[in-house]
């Protein structure tokens, strides 16, 4: 019998934030580094989804994580993989950068400082 897939929960980018602040969530941008460094979620890390299926290990299961991209797309089918592969608590964050920015969420702009958006250790 084949897996159904799992059921994706997404969070806005207010709950998001909240998690943040709150929760000690973790914010992972799937995007590529190039789209990285245009704009981003002020404290996400990098994962690129062209890396993804190879690194996804890299991720703690010790928190929450928040799965963003650009528009919700790309996060939603790296939110459904760790779904499958064991993660319990990581939420897709609907509307992507683009909402985060919009809301008037913490961004930052430009080639990232050393370290910044490296996965913890």
């Amino acid at each position: 019998m084949t897996q159904l897939p799992p059921s994706i929960p997404n969070v806005d980018v207010q709950e998001a934030d909240r998690r943040v602040r709150d929760d000690d969530a973790a914010i992972v941008d799937v995007r590529e580094a190039h789209e990285f460094a245009a704009i981003r979620a002020e404290g996400a890390v990098l994962l690129p989804l062209s890396a993804f299926a190879a690194r996804f290990e890299e991720l703690p299961r010790d928190r929450p994580l928040l799965i963003i991209c650009q528009s919700g797309n790309r996060s939603m089918a790296a939110t459904a993989h760790l779904l499958r592969n064991g993660w319990t608590d990581v939420s897709n964050v609907a509307g992507g950068t683009i909402a985060w920015q919009r809301a008037g969420l913490p961004i930052r702009t430009g080639p990232p400082d050393s370290g910044e958006g490296d996965l913890p250790g």
